[in-house]
């Protein structure tokens, strides 16, 4: 009798660590939002301004995002984040004022782990980014920016739905630089942003 009540709990037990394990796994129909803090790299020569080199200094922000999986391993993500505030200066004028840039990203993300009972869900995505300027110098104006961006990322489940993420993007982000209204030169970011934050699941 006792060892029937041993074995009973142990399987008790395994069965719940079984369900446990399995309300891990992302599955078709999942939703989740995302929180957290970026440091975006602009790098170097990012474009020019009447004749002279403009380089974007790097920036730091919050973030966040919103995001459906179609299906156990395909889902669609939308993010953003507060405007990103850079220094600019050129070559021979130096510092020349700073600009806000918001960017919008549309992706589709692949979840190769997706389905499968983990705590570890990594994706790559690709999609597609537009971007917003504001704050320029006075008299100077930057035209929106459309390209594309692709990311790489982890999810770190600590709970069913509580997870740490972290995530590297590169986006192109290429726009027109006016000076009353006519153009004097472009900017050219391409930005790689890395990121970490936490992921709620629903």
């Amino acid at each position: 009798m006792s060892n029937m009540k041993l074995i009973s709990a142990a399987v008790i037990t395994a069965g719940f660590a079984l369900a446990s394990q399995a309300a891990l796994a992302y599955n078709a129909g999942d939703v989740f939002v995302r929180g957290g803090v970026a440091q975006t790299d602009t790098g170097s020569g990012n474009g020019n301004v009447a004749g002279d080199s403009l380089n974007v200094q790097s920036a730091r922000g919050f973030t966040f995002g919103a995001g459906y999986l179609v299906t156990d391993k395909v889902g669609l993500e939308l993010n953003s984040s507060e405007k990103f505030e850079h220094d600019l200066n050129t070559a021979s004028a130096g510092d020349i004022g700073s600009v806000d840039r918001l960017p919008i990203n549309l992706l589709v993300n692949y979840y190769p782990m997706g389905g499968l009972d983990s705590r570890v869900q990594p994706y790559v995505g690709a999609g597609l980014n537009y971007t917003r300027f504001s704050g320029e110098p006075t008299g100077v104006s930057v035209d929106e920016s459309y390209g594309i961006i692709g990311q790489a990322g982890v999810d770190l489940a600590v709970t069913q739905n509580i997870m740490l993420n972290g995530y590297v993007s590169y986006a192109d982000v290429s726009a027109d630089i006016n000076a009353n209204g006519v153009g004097v030169g472009e900017v050219d970011i391409n930005p790689v942003t890395i990121g970490g934050g936490v992921t709620y699941r629903f």
